[in-house]
């Protein structure tokens, strides 16, 4: 004999046919929300790329640079061991923004003093290596953006300090 599990028949003839009906009402269902979520999914993917959703990626326009020459040249003497040793550099200031470039020509006196005090209190040994210049331009940077603070400006629109020239003899 076999482990068949027997089924019973019902009296009347209905169940099979309601259990058939009850499973292809599930499936319907099933599709029909399946079908509603893929709709609203595509639907949010194509209105995303043009108006919200996911931000758009906007080009950033960057001002071009404006350079500031600080003429003449800063001529320092320091001291170096027993000699006695001369500094010359000539300086650029880098902003891309032109009220930043006017506050520092309306206040180059400031920037100036700052810059030769600076400059004059530097060691020879230390200004000989790349780091020792890179080190000096780093401090100059921050002493031109005192001023542009000072003068109600914003130092951080200052972005850099070059050296044109840098001799020492």
């Amino acid at each position: 004999m076999s482990a068949d599990i027997p089924v019973l028949a019902p009296a009347d003839g209905a169940a099979p046919a309601q259990g058939k009906s009850k499973r292809k009402l599930l499936i319907i269902i099933a599709a029909a929300t399946l079908a509603v979520i893929v709709a609203a999914a595509a639907a949010f993917w194509l209105h995303s790329g043009s108006k919200g959703g996911a931000p758009e990626k906007k080009a950033v326009v960057v001002a071009p640079p404006v350079y500031l020459a600080l003429d003449p040249p800063f001529v320092v003497n320091f001291d170096s061991e027993q000699t006695s040793r001369f500094l010359q550099i000539t300086v650029q200031l880098m902003s891309r923004d032109p009220a930043t470039i006017e506050l520092l020509k309306a206040n180059d006196p400031v920037v100036r003093n700052n810059l030769l005090l600076l400059f004059g209190n530097q060691k020879y040994s230390e200004l000989s290596t790349r780091a020792g210049k890179e080190a000096l331009r780093g401090q100059a940077l921050a002493s031109a953006r005192e001023v542009i603070g000072a003068a109600g400006g914003h130092p951080e629109k200052l972005e850099a300090v070059y050296f044109t020239t840098f001799v020492m003899q």
